[in-house]
């Protein structure tokens, strides 16, 4: 599973804010498009998810499922599959990188996704793409339309 989609966008908002609107999964299915709902399972002793249950649309991958997110820093978390109904795998991660005097934020998305059911790899990396995007978007319009909390 060495192979993962990857795309970027910029936003006009400090880090802090992006990730606040990243970390607020109650919220998910506002902006995100494929995440019809979202359930903090379990929480960290900074109050940050650790597990979190996500119904999801995108089309051709429809699932429930739980994912354990990892956060490194301020900037960046990541996550990994715990269960699914359908998904081997899911593999992803948020990187915020603050642009010029740090009012702006560059987001990477990257993600690797596995189904149980056979299918091409093409067709996986379009479905992925199709994720990033769609999340990226949504990501920047909701932060850019404040206020996160």
């Amino acid at each position: 599973m060495a192979e993962h989609t990857s795309s970027s966008i910029e936003i006009a908002a400090a880090p802090a804010d992006v990730m606040a609107v990243i970390s607020d999964f109650a919220r998910y299915p506002e902006w995100t498009g494929e995440v019809k709902q979202a359930e903090v399972l379990a929480s960290d002793d900074q109050g940050r998810a650790e597990q979190v249950r996500l119904v999801l649309d995108a089309g051709a991958i429809k699932d429930d499922h739980t994912l354990a997110y990892t956060w490194h820093g301020p900037n960046q978390v990541s996550w990994t599959l715990v269960k699914s109904q359908m998904l081997r795998a899911i593999d992803g991660s948020y990187t915020l990188a603050p642009i010029g005097a740090g009012d702006r934020t560059e987001v990477t998305y990257q993600l690797t996704v596995d189904v149980k059911i056979p299918m091409l790899g093409m067709i996986k990396r379009k479905a992925e793409k199709v994720i990033i995007d769609r999340a990226l978007d949504g990501l920047k319009q909701r932060v850019e339309s404040g206020p996160y909390t």
